[in-house]
């Protein structure tokens, strides 16, 4: 090695300790009372046979389980692993993200939530097509979510946890993967969006009081909270190539927030004009966020879950960065090695060992026991952000795409089409391990950056005018996705062709690609995505009226009838006549099995085995058979159709209305916890705290 280096003998490894016993009995019991929340949400969902049952949850939630939800499923493992890396790489600035998650949440609750409660849809692509009507746009974005779950939201969770139980167990990753999703999928099967929220709930204060206990113990590890900002710029490897000086030290604004215009990591202008945009798309218009508050049980639980989300927001600089930044300072050549020789060694990454920041702290600090907690907390995060996204392409694609294949689907195909989709997933998600373990830490990121400033801006664009602006009509929307699905691909394959150094390396990609950040080209691609929404709105013929009924923010309350919902039938042309009622049988005897006469319907149940009677039950088949069997009216006196089901659909402006003690309470914590984020965003911005306070 060069002599120029400063090479100390590296520190004798000794071997990690392991889970014991007692860890091993946490993490068992763990997974035993998820199981057993999934198995009751099983039992107390009624309805979740039916679509709505299913996909979101009966709409029975309360401001609770929705918070609580909406958080853990957006708290994932690659949370631990990528905010602890970023916090130990280069401070707190990462943190940045959070507290704007926490507005822009609120922005779903009082802007697009408003909106998709009354236009009563399941997806958000499905809004898109009542909003406009066709299905180009609907059908485009689906698809386009669906490969963004596989190749982002999935590999990034399957990379994270593999990361943690790597450093833990020394596991082989396919059994571990195999074994985690395996219970994922059960829960997320059995009993649909209800299973999946019950759980987060759990998983929500498994990953707080683990998160809170290893802060504190990490804080007086170091001698105090006093002692993070001096040991932090303290903190450096012991063998540094000659070349990487600089990148081994800390950086001046590791406690800054927003930063210079033109700083590598976050320029305030690119963060506060660009990355805001790009954001909107995850918060206000994604499925797995945007699912869970479509479940509440009216606007007022709704927007009490963005609330409670947002104040859970604060959390993860406290007991994940700040975590990650006290790991630098007690394990400096492990956490932030950057000769590629050691970094090898360390993680078997040649561009860093950041990642590990999190896992190597609960395994030096937390005793026998909590260190099974913690490694439940962090599996608790990767199942809750897989059993999250299952769940919502399983919605995407039962609602969305298989209509396209069967439009005259039942009930019962579709449920059985959901739950198959999951599966499918699944095993592609197991294929998907062998990409994600050849690729680097660092790529994985620009990855997924790239992704994001490809389609985030262009499709935030389309939901925001489409809410807020009448006049946004189809032809706008779909050239608008089209023409910034092109510009964004132009850069996504620069960037690849044209990939950053290493630290330390000279940097020769060209200028338009080395000087212009992602936030930076998120806001450009957001300006050409406003230009062109407006230009062809303007140029080609508006929208028909009754489209805009319950799809935009100005008509959320009116209850007019749609031309494409169905009116009403009278009674009486819904009474069944003799004649009627034989059909009725007839249409039954569909469903026979060979052999099986009309009247075995009658006993049916009675000559199910005992597995298929299981069977039926663990997938919630019966609640289907069960509602067609009663649509009939025993009285003979109507029938319970799809035409009334339409005409309900009303009951979506209903759950608009608050009391004014709901109005007083809301808005009072809305401007609460609005004050708190600017006055953090402030402070943490301004160079003068960081003389003042760590």
């Amino acid at each position: 090695m060069d002599q120029s280096s400063t090479v100390l003998t590296a520190p004798e490894h000794k071997p990690r300790p392991g889970l014991e016993s007692l860890d091993i009995a946490v993490v068992v019991a763990y997974f035993l009372l998820i199981l057993a929340t999934g198995f009751w949400s099983m039992w107390k969902t009624k309805n979740r046979g039916t679509v709505d049952g299913y996909f979101l949850a009966g709409r029975y939630m309360t401001w609770l389980t929705v918070g609580a939800s909406v958080f853990a499923s957006n708290i994932g493992s690659e949370h631990f692993i990528g905010l602890a890396g970023s916090g130990a790489a280069s401070g707190i600035g990462v943190a940045a993200f959070e507290l704007n998650a926490l507005l822009i949440l609120q922005i779903t609750g009082w802007l697009f939530l408003p909106v998709f409660l009354a236009s009563n849809v399941y997806t958000l692509p499905e809004f898109m097509s009542k909003r406009f009507g066709g299905k180009r746009i609907q059908t485009y974005l689906a698809l386009l979510s669906l490969l963004l779950y596989v190749f982002t939201k999935i590999s990034v969770n399957l990379f994270s946890g593999a990361i943690f139980i790597q450093q833990a167990r020394g596991w082989s990753i396919y059994v571990s993967v195999l074994i985690l999703l395996a219970l994922t999928a059960v829960s997320t099967v059995t009993g649909g969006l209800a299973s999946v929220m019950y759980t987060d709930t759990i998983q929500c204060f498994v990953m707080l009081a683990g998160g809170i206990l290893l802060t504190y113990k990490a804080i007086n590890e170091i001698g105090g909270i006093g002692n993070l900002k001096p040991r932090y710029f303290e903190a450096k490897p012991s063998v540094i190539p000659v070349n990487a000086t600089t990148c081994a030290m800390p950086k001046d604004t590791a406690f800054l927030l927003l930063r210079p215009i033109d700083d590598h990591d976050m320029p305030w202008l690119g963060f506060l004009a660009g990355q805001t945009f790009a954001s909107m798309w995850y918060w206000c218009t994604d499925q797995v966020i945007v699912q869970r508050l479509l479940a509440a049980k009216n606007l007022a639980h709704a927007q009490g879950g963005t609330l409670l989300a947002g104040f859970l927001k604060l959390m993860p600089l406290f007991i994940i960065i700040i975590p990650g930044m006290i790991s630098r300072i007690l394990f400096p050549d492990d956490v932030s090695c950057v000769d590629p020789v050691e970094c090898y060694r360390v993680c078997q990454s040649y561009t860093g060992c950041s990642n590990i920041a999190y896992p190597r702290l609960v395994l030096a600090l937390m005793p026998s026991g909590l260190k099974g907690l913690m490694m439940a907390g962090m599996l608790a995060a990767l199942m809750s952000g897989l059993s999250s996204i299952f769940n919502s392409c399983s919605t995407m694609f039962t609602i969305d795409i298989w209509p396209l294949i069967r439009p005259k689907a039942s009930v019962r195909e579709q449920m059985i089409v959901g739950r198959s989709f999951t599966f499918a997933m699944i095993a592609f998600s197991i294929a998907w391990i062998v990409v994600i373990q050849e690729m680097q830490s660092g790529e994985l990121y620009i990855y997924i950056q790239a992704i994001s400033s490809i389609l985030s801006p262009p499709i935030a664009t389309v939901y925001g005018l489409s809410v807020i602006w009448p006049r946004m009509n189809e032809p706008a929307a779909f050239w608008t996705l089209i023409i910034g699905l092109v510009i964004g691909s132009v850069r996504f394959i620069l960037d690849i062709i044209y990939r950053e150094p290493p630290c330390g390396e000279p940097d020769l990609r060209p200028s338009f690609i080395k000087d212009i950040h992602y936030m930076y080209f998120a806001l450009i691609l957001t300006i050409i995505s406003v230009i062109t929404s407006v230009f062809v709105s303007l140029i080609t013929k508006p929208t028909e009226n009754f489209r805009l009924i319950r799809t935009t923010y100005w008509t959320r309350f009116d209850e007019s009838i749609r031309d494409d919902e169905v009116k009403p039938v009278p009674a009486k042309t819904m009474e069944l006549t003799d004649m009627d009622w034989h059909e009725e049988d007839d249409k039954c005897d569909v469903d026979l099995e060979e052999g099986e006469e009309a009247d075995d319907v009658m006993i049916k149940d009675k000559k199910v085995s005992l597995c298929k009677k299981f069977f039926i039950w663990f997938c919630g088949y019966e609640d289907t058979e069960q509602s067609t069997s009663k649509s009939k009216d025993p009285e003979g006196v109507g029938l319970k159709s799809s035409v009334a089901d339409a005409f309900e659909s009303h009951s979506g402006v209903a759950s608009l209305r608050q009391t004014l003690t709901q109005k007083i309470i809301l808005r009072t914590t809305l401007a609460l916890i609005v004050v708190l984020s600017v006055f953090l965003f402030t402070y943490f911005s301004l160079p003068f705290h960081m003389h003042n306070s760590p």
